[in-house]
């Protein structure tokens, strides 16, 4: 797994990864929900941050994200724990353990982590994923030592597809949460407070749920300074600050922005900044998932990128009856439909009754930029 020493752009936040092990080592609480949206930083931070202080303070560590492997989290969450149990000799692990394994090989990506590293190819789990998460956490047992647990797009293990192995989960970490520390990371805030409200979800009430803290200003200093040790041509602080806000303050977003600015220095931050936002609200993914929408989802996303408060009124379907060439209202059924399949995408977040948002502000802003 890549560590921050390895990427000079890295922008190291090791308080922060204290304060979770810290809150974890005092005992009271043995997991935490994290959320924020896309693109902001959490994945970063929990390979380049959080897991190697948890590997300097002992622990073993295992990170999966679920949303790579989403039609099979019990895949990335086994391939996970079995490779921080065993990075090395894992065949003679897998002598003694009962895993759908298929092969293990010393190369590639394994399904839901990081990239390189060994890669696991599970046999169908849905059958034998329960009992193979026991069989892992007994052999967790047997090291006597402790394992942070990150799981990133946490949310997917809400999907009703999953509950089964939610509740298997659940349940094999109750007993164990002196020894597996847990940090549910996500980019659906409404679905992981659901997962954590709810008294019918199985992980109801079993996490505190947080904003990630974001990456502010301090952090558009530290691009700065790498960048003018670079460059001859110096960036000012606050005029990256005011890219920084113009591209929504993402992280992601802000470095393409700076990687063209060193490649084109001499045309200045307004060329840069502009050529940034045509590459990051142009995106060719946004095209062909536009493409595959229903008119009526259009509509709606179009209605939400404008600003568009009440969905469900009489303004908003007399507006979607014109689009689908009708010369009255639709009911109330099409826009709920439409917001129902925007959301099973996770395109569209409810954040209260009748209050939606735009999941990802890069989609909302390219949405907004159409010709309607």
């Amino acid at each position: 797994m890549q560590n921050a020493l390895s990427d000079p752009w890295h922008y190291p936040r090791l308080a922060l990864a204290q304060k979770y092990l810290a809150i974890f080592d005092i005992g009271l609480e043995s997991a935490r929900g994290i959320f924020a949206k896309r693109r902001m930083g959490k994945t970063e931070f929990l390979n380049k941050d959080l897991i190697p202080a948890a590997e300097n303070a002992g622990y073993l560590t295992a990170y999966a994200n679920l949303w790579e492997n989403r039609d099979n989290p019990e895949q990335a969450l086994l391939s996970a724990i079995i490779l921080a149990l065993a990075p090395q000799g894992v065949d003679k692990f897998l002598q003694r353990f009962t895993t759908p394994i298929k092969k293990i090989k010393a190369s590639g990506k394994i399904a839901g982590m990081a990239e390189g590293g060994l890669e696991a190819e599970l046999l169908d789990t849905s059958k034998t994923a329960e009992s193979d998460l026991a069989e892992v956490l007994r052999n967790l047992d047997k090291t006597g030592k402790k394992l942070l647990l990150a799981i990133d797009e946490a949310q997917v293990l809400a999907d009703a597809d999953n509950v089964g192995f939610a509740h298997a989960l659940r349940s094999a970490l109750d007993v164990r949460k002196g020894t597996v520390k847990v940090i549910f990371a996500g980019s659906s805030e409404n679905t992981l407070r659901r997962m954590f409200a709810r008294a019918a979800e199985p992980f109801y009430n079993w996490a505190p749920l947080e904003p990630f803290e974001l990456l502010g200003p301090d952090f558009v200093a530290d691009m700065v300074a790498k960048v003018n040790a670079l460059c001859k041509f110096p960036l000012q602080v606050s005029t990256a600050q005011a890219a920084f806000v113009e591209l929504n303050s993402t992280p992601d977003f802000f470095r393409r922005f700076l990687t063209q600015y060193l490649t084109h220095a001499q045309l200045g931050v307004k060329a840069a900044l502009q050529a940034t936002k045509t590459q990051v609200f142009n995106d060719a993914e946004f095209i062909n998932y536009w493409k595959s929408l229903l008119p009526a989802d259009k509509e709606v996303l179009k209605m939400l990128a404008e600003g568009v408060a009440d969905l469900h009124g009489k303004d908003a379907r007399i507006r979607l009856g014109h689009t689908l060439g009708l010369d009255a209202p639709v009911s109330l059924n099409t826009p709920q439909q439409a917001l129902k399949r925007l959301q099973a995408d996770t395109i569209v977040i409810r954040l209260d009754h009748g209050e939606y948002r735009f999941e990802d502000d890069a989609f909302a802003q390219w949405v907004r930029m159409l010709e309607i």
